[in-house]
């Protein structure tokens, strides 16, 4: 058989809990811009005569405008149930 470690990423230091954590500090504001810039660059290889090129980087834009919201969505709604969250304590004067 042939030796194959070089597919295995854990062998190479790729650990999936790094690739996690930076995932996760991407903001939203960051996958919005990457998204509309998707959106743009491939309006432009479209109108330069590049229609496959255009179609798979316009491809990625939806997933990443869609992210971008998701975490939007998610951080407003982690502030507001933090706003509205109590201590546990509760007086009653």
């Amino acid at each position: 058989m042939e030796n194959l470690d070089f597919i295995n990423p854990l062998l190479h230091g790729i650990i999936p809990e790094e690739l996690e954590t930076k995932a996760n500090k991407l903001s939203a504001k960051h996958l919005a811009c990457a998204g509309i810039s998707s959106l743009i660059i491939g309006a432009i290889l479209k109108k330069a005569g590049q229609n496959k090129t255009a179609a798979v980087v316009g491809s990625l834009a939806v997933p990443l405008l869609a992210s971008a919201c998701y975490k939007k969505f998610v951080s407003a709604a982690k502030e507001k149930r933090d706003n509205n969250a109590s201590s546990g304590i509760e007086y009653n004067h």
